[in-house]
């Protein structure tokens, strides 16, 4: 496998159905379409997706399943995401190098194979964009609710390791909010400290300040309440390499967070 990008994207429910998408989400959408444009342009035979709603209490679950199929209505957001059909390959020979990797060391990592699971929205939405065709395989990833960001950030760089070390070409994908302390009302903005803080962690990732954003995750997670504690942005931290150039191609609000769509690629 080679690592061509790794991307962070957002999954706000109002994006489901593009026809709903309100006017200060379009750039995401816009965002989302390019880097569609990217990933057949690569080649891209698996998608490997971290999503802050697939979320595991003890384990870092890696989905082997090598077929997944089923209808979503997320039941954090029924008004937005009902009924939702999908069906994707998987790769369950990648799934089970990955749980492998994460095993060697010490991470807890359980290996999920049940086609009657149903993908949590986090996962459905962005690749309705990335992947609107439904052909090329994924391999979702849950975050672990009770790891610390640190164990978090080892098993990114043992997923960024795997998928560079193989024969096929893989995309990452961490899908997540950056600030994160919702408020009711789609169009409400961050608050000031809230946008400055995710404007610092932003600008530290544009200039490819890698571990300045790592250093900052610790608190910038707890005061602004990051999505998932940050553990969707520690793994993505964890495999992308300095060599890898972060570009901005989108960002917008829901519900007083913020989100971004960006890539980084060497």
């Amino acid at each position: 496998m080679s690592l061509e990008m790794a991307l962070l994207v957002a999954h706000a429910p109002s994006m489901c159905h593009e026809e709903n998408v309100p006017v200060f989400q379009q750039s995401l959408v816009a965002g989302l379409k390019k880097m569609r444009d990217r990933i057949v342009e690569a080649g891209t035979e698996v998608v490997v997706i971290i999503s802050t709603h697939f979320a595991a209490p003890f384990h870092h679950c890696v989905d082997v399943t090598p077929h997944h199929k089923g209808i979503l209505t997320a039941f954090e957001a029924l008004d937005l995401i009902s009924d939702v059909p999908y069906e994707y390959p998987g790769d369950e020979e990648l799934g089970k190098q990955l749980a492998a990797a994460g095993k060697r060391i010490g991470v807890p990592v359980l290996e999920v194979n049940d086609t009657t699971y149903v993908w949590d929205y986090g996962t459905v939405v962005p690749l309705r964009y990335l992947v609107p065709n439904e052909d090329i395989a994924v391999v979702s990833l849950s975050v672990c609710l009770s790891a610390p960001l640190e164990e978090t950030y080892r098993w990114g760089t043992a997923i960024g390791q795997t998928l560079r070390e193989g024969g096929k070409k893989t995309v990452f994908v961490s899908s997540g909010a950056l600030s994160h302390n919702l408020v009711r009302g789609r169009e409400n903005m961050p608050s000031r400290s809230e946008q400055a803080m995710d404007s610092q962690f932003i600008g530290y990732l544009k200039n490819g300040q890698y571990a300045d954003a790592r250093e900052m995750l610790n608190q910038y997670s707890r005061i602004a309440g990051v999505e998932s504690g940050g553990r969707h942005l520690a793994a993505l931290l964890g495999v992308v390499e300095p060599t890898q150039k972060a570009e901005v191609w989108g960002q917008g609000q829901s519900s007083a967070s913020w989100n971004a769509i960006i890539s980084f690629a060497s």
